[in-house]
């Protein structure tokens, strides 16, 4: 089982080979250990024998959601989000669009190799789609949070064919990557809600086994239906009709959404020797710091989370620093002269032996899908005039969900009626860095405001509250334009429109076309909206008005 964090030093030369080329992982079901011995039995295994692999898979499934994060998400989309940076490497990283390839091939490859094939043999060597039909669908689930991940990130993929040949595999567009996402949904939605109307509500597993929900099928509901509505507004602008539909049906399930941080779908830490990724993304190295965008809005708003998520600056490493137990963040794209430039500044709150207290220590859950997120899900199906719910109600509970999750108590009425804005950004070491605040939108609803001026407020409340999930916040600025974030001080893609449009998606590692041509061909083909570059907008990524 591969880890989910691993430190990946800077190498500007890019020696580092993609292993097992994705169109290999795919086809080779047998890549997945849990599975070498069945894949060479065609025949189906008894009841008895699906039961054991079952209790034995899901919770690795689950951490594999995350595979390979630091080079898979880390190194890309949380920077991309202007939430974190990596401060501990040189020109041409992902951050300033110098585009890693070693970086980037695992953010395609490692999920193939560990949830795709795992999931075609649990459905062609068992019998488990007949024999515990909401189990199955809970591995829908789980194949489609984690394959979201990496169409959101290149745009069209190998899906509906998947692990199914030893010959290459074809792209499938990603409009038809999410009509099977809802398709998968609705199985498991039909499955769940069957079980728990004949009375049954959970596997007949160890409650440990499912590192989520304790197979607690009501709460998988919950969470089928929530995964529908993010998904479904994720494809508003291309597919007004069938995301209002997809939207609807996820709201008006019987089954309820994530409600309260209670129903938050998280994976525990210190498990199956996973470790919170986001902690080990400061520990291991001290990689990361605060990005300028996420300083600015936070300071600006006086935001009583600020304290939580980040730590403030230290002494310089060659000496006293004149900002220490200053906040102070970094411009995505920076050019670092030498690891040591920025490693100082702000990094996560991390716990330490005198400072024991805080939230991200190495046993913080790594958060699937949020209560919080849900809600401001529900705001903005509101704002659509889809549903007849309180667009303020939704939003305030948003923001006060997420308070909770972090444990805050203290300021937050005063929050929610706060009518700062959004900080201007100094760089302390090079002024030239410096940059004007870019929102004029306040915490406290403006009820008067345009439908604009409210989705900005919706997403910008969400931004905050998504944190740390950079793959989700970098989608929702793909699409909506929010919250207004700094362009990158460098660019080093060669696109000189890169810099004002800033990155759309990842490019296909070149292995791949080296691998197999006709392959990179139909990924391209199926691409739609321009070549296989990083300024090439996604199927969703519609270059149009959000109303």
């Amino acid at each position: 089982m591969k880890r989910n964090f691993k430190y990946i030093p800077y190498n500007p030369k890019g020696k580092y080979t993609f292993i097992g080329v994705m169109l290999i992982a795919l086809a080779l079901t047998g890549c997945t250990k849990n599975f070498e011995k069945y894949n060479t039995d065609p025949t189906k295994l008894s009841s008895t024998q699906s039961v054991a692999i079952a209790s034995t898979l899901f919770g690795p499934l689950e951490v594999n959601i995350f595979d390979d994060y630091q080079r898979a998400q880390n190194l890309s989309a949380d920077g991309y989000a202007g939430y974190l940076d990596a401060c501990a490497f040189n020109q041409g990283s992902n951050l300033d669009y110098g585009m890693h390839e070693s970086w980037n091939a695992p953010a395609l490859g490692d999920i193939y190799g560990d949830i795709l094939p795992s999931m075609r043999s649990l459905g062609l060597t068992t019998n488990i789609k007949t024999s515990q039909p909401p189990v199955w669908g809970i591995g829908l689930l789980i194949q489609v949070t984690a394959m979201d991940k990496v169409t959101d990130r290149f745009g069209p993929v190998p899906y509906s064919k998947a692990g199914s040949s030893l010959t290459t595999t074809p792209f499938d567009s990603q409009q038809a990557i999410y009509q099977q996402f809802f398709k998968q949904i609705d199985t498991a939605v039909t499955n769940l809600q069957a079980a728990i109307s004949a009375g049954v509500t959970s596997a007949p597993y160890t409650a440990s086994t499912d590192y989520v929900y304790g197979w607690s099928y009501k709460q998988w509901l919950k969470y089928a239906n929530s995964l529908r509505l993010r998904l479904a507004m994720r494809i508003v602008k291309v597919d007004a009709i069938t995301a209002k539909a997809q939207a609807l049906a996820a709201i008006q399930n019987s089954g309820g959404l994530l409600e309260t941080p209670a129903d938050d779908a998280n994976i525990p830490s210190s498990i199956n020797g996973f470790t919170g990724v986001y902690a080990i993304a400061t520990y291991g190295g001290g990689q990361m710091v605060m990005d300028a965008a996420i300083q600015s809005y936070m300071q600006g708003y006086n935001d009583p989370r600020f304290t939580v998520y980040f730590a403030p600056t230290t002494a310089a490493p060659t000496g006293t620093s004149p900002y220490a137990g200053q906040y102070h963040g970094v411009r995505t794209g920076t050019y670092v002269s030498d690891n040591a430039t920025y490693a100082y500044f702000s990094t996560l709150n991390i716990a330490t032996s005198t400072n024991p207290n805080v939230y991200w220590t190495p046993s913080v859950p790594q958060p699937i899908l949020t209560s919080a997120e849900v809600w401001f899900l529900r705001a903005e199906a509101a704002l659509r005039g889809w549903t007849t719910e309180s667009v303020q109600t939704d939003y305030e509970t948003g923001i006060r969900n997420s308070m909770t999750k972090y444990g805050v108590t203290s300021g937050v009425d005063a929050y929610i009626a706060g009518t700062t804005t959004e900080a201007n950004y100094v760089d302390p070491l090079v002024p030239a860095n410096n940059a004007t605040a870019l929102s004029t939108i306040s915490v406290a609803w403006n009820p008067n405001g345009t439908k604009e001026q409210m989705l900005e407020q919706i997403i910008t409340q969400k931004w905050l509250a998504l944190f740390p999930d950079g793959q989700e916040a970098w989608a929702d600025y793909r699409r909506t334009g929010y919250p207004k974030l700094f362009p990158i001080i460098n660019n080093n893609s060669g696109i000189p429109g890169a810099v004002a449009l800033q990155i759309r998606r990842l490019q296909y590692p070149s292995s791949l076309i080296l691998k197999d041509p006709a392959a990179f061909s139909n990924a391209v083909a199926n691409l739609l909206n321009g070549p296989d570059n990083i300024t090439t907008r996604l199927w969703w990524d519609v270059n149009a008005p959000n109303f």
